[in-house]
């Protein structure tokens, strides 16, 4: 499997930059944080691009006052930050005023692992859908991420999308159409493991094992968590004898209760097993394999308790 050249971030910024070229009404804010390829909006279009410095409330509010006079605003900083901080000011001058404003957050789960709780992003996905009128974006790889600059520019309302870091596989081509927020990576016989973000990886390693202890699963991605393509994931788990949900993500909340709520408000009664971070805070110091392990989202550890719900 090809790795990507880029992180993420950057496929997302090099687009979002060939569009700034032509649309002046394109802005871009950050609150302090910098990223390599920001470098060229400071330097060729630095009259569309500002530092706030460390104040992400007044960012939000900055944004949403630049958007009222026609501007396209891009928010950018690391998840936490970009969500939780300012959520106030997310709610009232972005959800409440259905504000075409894009909130780019980098570091979703534990890609920050050492910093601590401070800087995991493990409860932002459960935040954000509850706000009304935002879309959500949690894709599996840098092309899709390319890809979401063109989206959530031609999006009316207001957009997240949580980015992971580092240079990560791909899936995908660019040509890929990904208009429909949701793929099926493989099929399989028996059980889905329905899955998003970096966790991608995981669930296919996973399907590995599994397939050598006789447990045939296919793999659905689902990389727009709202709204979420219901039609297009009910008709393809319609038959299976098991649904499993995968996220570097607080189990309550995010993909897993997702996937819930469609089943129960569907009457569709398919048994379903919800494999998240557990919830409680992560105070154990280290690398994100290291807090992964800990959290039980190792390939080991997720096999063992598909195998078990599945016997």
């Amino acid at each position: 499997m090809k790795t990507a050249d880029l992180h993420m971030r950057d496929a997302f910024f090099n687009e979002l930059y060939k569009l700034a070229k032509k649309d002046k009404d394109i802005l871009l804010l950050s609150d302090d944080f910098g990223a390599p390829y920001l470098d060229i909006y400071r330097e060729k279009l630095s009259g569309q691009y500002l530092n706030v410095g460390i104040a992400e409330q007044s960012m939000v509010s900055i944004a949403a006052g630049l958007s009222l006079s026609g501007k396209n605003v891009y928010l950018y900083a690391i998840v936490p930050f970009v969500t939780l901080r300012c959520y106030e000011q997310m709610k009232i001058d972005i959800s409440s005023m259905n504000l075409p404003v894009t909130a780019v957050g980098v570091g979703a789960g534990y890609a920050y692992g050492a910093a601590g709780p401070t800087h995991h992003a493990v409860e932002d996905i459960a935040a954000m859908r509850v706000l009304p009128n935002f879309t959500i974006y949690n894709p599996s790889d840098a092309n899709i991420a390319a890809a979401l600059a063109h989206i959530s520019y031609k999006n009316k309302g207001p957009t997240y999308i949580r980015f992971d870091r580092g240079k990560l596989p791909l899936f995908y081509e660019k040509n890929n159409d990904f208009s429909t927020g949701l793929n099926i990576i493989q099929k399989g016989s028996d059980y889905w493991i329905i899955t998003t973000g970096i966790m991608l990886s995981r669930a296919i390693d996973a399907a590995h094992k599994l397939k050598k202890k006789n447990i045939d699963v296919g793999i659905i991605d689902v990389y727009r968590l709202k709204p979420l393509n219901k039609k297009q994931l009910l008709k393809t788990i319609k038959n299976s004898k098991g649904l499993i949900t995968l996220e570097e993500h607080n189990i309550n909340g995010g993909l897993g209760s997702i996937i819930a709520e469609t089943l129960f408000d569907e009457n569709i009664l398919i048994p379903l097993k919800r494999i998240g971070i557990e919830d409680k805070y992560q105070f154990n110091y280290g690398n994100r394999e290291f807090l992964q392990n800990i959290c039980g989202l190792d390939t080991d550890s997720v096999t063992k308790k598909i195998v078990e719900w599945v016997r």
